[in-house]
């Protein structure tokens, strides 16, 4: 094949329509458990997270949800995939071999954010949230109504999740729920929360829809938790026993996916470019910029399922 202008423009359209329909096609989950925050410079400040604001009898001045002194802030990172196109490749018409490698270019640019929230899920236990505790902890400060004073809640357990029997299925799935259910703002007015989504990892996936689904339990007992939950099923959660109940039901979700630039499709094509000169290689791939972090602890219940 002549290599040219013309040709070498004509080769990359292809492979961008290749990685657009691609990336159309391709499977995404972020959404059922995380809120987009669209970022405009290197990072976002989230001190603003617990600024949940309730309709209140006005009573004199207005009272204005004033902003904590906590600090969150996620920076942008870069990401990127490449894929290098041999000269020689091009003058002997051997492109064929590009359009899967453009495939999953695309396939790997729309699951960059499930990427990203998945790996922000793995770290519930062990990374701090905007109140400076894990964001599944034991001992988030929350204000008692009665006495001002600061007390300890936790939406963090040990209990793995069952459905052995009806008592192992409140002890651990009832658990979370009832929990959840109580949990207040940070000024001890109660958040209302409904718990919707029961996210696991594979080797829990049986466990979790005969949770939801069945009549009843491996006991033969009625089940109690039937509907109550759409389970989220992700190969990326790296522990067989941790199992999180989210509530997505509100403007503010979980979890927090934070997109600088979205995936791009990138070329490299100039034909007098270094690469070309030296290495006789075109360039093609995705770029994107962003970051992932946490929303609200109240609206997830973490379980290690190791206890």
């Amino acid at each position: 094949m002549l290599i040219n202008a013309s040709t070498i423009s004509s080769i990359f359209v292809n492979l961008k329509t290749t990685f657009a329909k691609a990336f159309d096609a391709a499977p995404s989950v972020w959404q059922k458990i995380a809120m987009e925050v669209p970022s405009s410079g290197s990072q976002n400040d989230y001190a603003w997270i617990d600024t949940f604001p309730k309709m209140r009898k006005w009573l004199g001045e207005k009272v204005v949800k004033a902003l904590k002194a906590f600090k969150y802030t996620l920076v942008n990172d870069d990401f990127e995939a490449t894929v290098g196109v041999r000269r020689n490749d091009i003058e002997d018409d051997n492109l064929g071999i590009y359009a899967p490698q453009a495939q999953m270019a695309g396939y790997s640019a729309k699951q960059w954010p499930d990427e990203l929230v998945m790996d922000v899920v793995n770290g519930s236990f062990t990374n701090p949230c905007y109140d400076g505790q894990y964001f599944c902890d034991t001992d988030h400060p929350v204000i008692n109504p009665t006495t001002g004073a600061a007390v300890s809640v936790s939406n963090k357990g040990t209990v793995a999740l069952s459905v052995a029997t009806q008592a192992a299925a409140i002890a651990s799935y009832g658990a979370a729920r009832t929990a959840m259910r109580k949990f207040r703002d940070d000024e001890g007015r109660p958040l209302n929360i409904i718990p919707n989504v029961l996210l696991v990892p594979p080797a829990l996936e049986h466990i979790a829809l005969a949770l939801v689904n069945n009549d009843r339990l491996d006991d033969g007992k009625a089940n109690p938790y039937k509907g109550t939950a759409e389970v989220v099923v992700d190969a990326r959660l790296t522990s067989d026993t941790a199992w999180y109940l989210l509530d997505t039901t509100k403007p503010i979700k979980p979890f927090i996916y934070q997109p600088r630039k979205k995936p791009v499709f990138v070329q490299q094509t100039d034909m007098n470019a270094d690469d070309v000169f030296s290495r006789g290689e075109y360039k093609f791939g995705a770029e994107a910029r962003g970051a992932a972090g946490y929303g609200l602890w109240q609206l997830c219940y973490g379980s290690t399922g190791a206890g």
